[in-house]
């Protein structure tokens, strides 16, 4: 049996050229980029080389990038930032944030600062008129993600970072998603502080950046050497950053097409999803990511699903794939209004260029034939 993987937002491949720029520092390219002989500047060359890469697909300054090993030390460097800044006061954090993201922010309410979730709409929009009559003169930082992992729902950042600013607040965003699916500018939407992780675009697991904007002074997390500007000590993963680089510009230069791709197999699976009862689309009347689908199936839960599906030689997801395995209904779609029993069965197709049309059209078949198996439930 051949097996379609459509988990695409939880990782993907490596895209062409990655392994090849990596491979001369996992083999012979020994040197450590702190050490002043040749070797060593070999590595800090490259290094310097991927920082451009990377600030180039969110349109920051290299001297921006703060390396990081993901997403996830990336948002929890943000976040403790404030408590090495401040001693005390507020943080607002969308509800529909990553747990790399929440986590993070609760721990910083268990140390004395609050912390308030913005509320979203039943697309998972953040209102700008809601977020300014959140902010007062004790809060900190906004974090509101980019494009949401789950839904794929796409926030207007801008508009928020201009809210933010009119208040002389910094705004955080969590762009893992967005970053190579979106033309991401950080400068022109305002934005201070900024995540994203390779993985996600075609680089390797294990290496991400925060990305702080130059008239922000952002303390330092990891203490030690003094490496990535004093902000990020510890040697750098040299292979896993120039990967990281080589898939910057790799995405940044098939973007439209990977757009055109992404959409038109997302709304092909739509199209067929809509011909069955009991189907609901999550965020569908949202802009979305070109290439996630979120939905549920009347009578399903997830794990139900997903065991169907991978049976039948598909991979897809359930939602975040960062979090430990649990029957809860997912915490985004709870903050958008979604009925347990719905939220339950959600399941997520994102999708790649490396998928095609013939491959989604079996998945639907398959979806199709597993919701007429159980098409009794849908009278209960």
């Amino acid at each position: 049996m051949s097996f379609t993987y459509l988990d695409n937002n939880a990782g993907a491949g490596l895209a062409p050229g990655v392994l090849d720029a990596m491979l001369p520092y996992l083999q012979q390219q020994q040197g450590n980029p702190s050490s002043s002989h040749r070797f060593g500047r070999y590595a800090q060359a490259a290094i310097d080389k991927a920082r451009q890469q990377v600030a180039s697909l969110v349109n920051a300054q290299p001297s921006q990038v703060i390396f990081t090993s993901g997403g996830t030390e990336a948002n929890n460097q943000a976040i403790a930032g404030v408590a090495e800044r401040f001693d005390n006061g507020k943080i607002l954090v969308s509800a529909i944030e990553h747990p790399a993201m929440l986590e993070p922010a609760r721990r910083l309410q268990r140390h004395g600062f609050e912390l308030e979730l913005i509320p979203v709409d039943e697309q998972g929009r953040v209102n700008p008129t809601t977020l300014a009559g959140m902010i007062d003169e004790d809060t900190r930082l906004v974090s509101v993600m980019w494009a949401n992992n789950e839904t794929g729902m796409i926030q207007d950042i801008p508009a928020l970072a201009a809210v933010c600013h009119d208040r002389g607040v910094p705004l955080l965003t969590d762009a893992v998603q967005a970053a190579g699916k979106l033309p991401v500018d950080m400068k022109a939407a305002g934005v201070d502080l900024l995540t994203l992780s390779a993985h996600k675009f075609g680089g390797p697991k294990g290496i991400g950046a925060l990305i702080v904007s130059a008239e922000l002074d952002w303390p330092g997390y990891i203490l030690g050497g003094g490496q990535e500007e004093d902000k990020r000590s510890g040697t750098e993963n040299v292979a896993a950053i120039v990967g990281f680089g080589a898939a910057a510009d790799y995405v940044q230069a098939q973007l439209s097409h990977y757009q055109q791709h992404c959409i038109e197999l997302r709304e092909l699976l739509e199209k067929h999803l809509k011909q069955i009862p009991g189907v609901t689309i999550f965020a569908s009347e949202a802009e979305r990511l070109p290439n996630t689908c979120f939905f549920a199936l009347q009578g399903f839960d997830s794990d139900t699903m997903l065991m169907a599906l991978d049976k039948q030689g598909f991979a897809v997801s359930s939602g975040s794939a960062c979090g430990t395995g649990r029957q809860t209904p997912s915490h985004v779609l709870t903050a958008m209004g979604i009925p347990d029993p719905i939220a339950l069965g959600a399941v997520r197709v994102s999708v790649s260029t490396e998928n095609t049309v013939e491959e989604i059209e079996q998945l639907a078949k398959v979806l199709e034939k597993e919701a007429n198996r159980f098409s009794h439930l849908l009278n209960r």
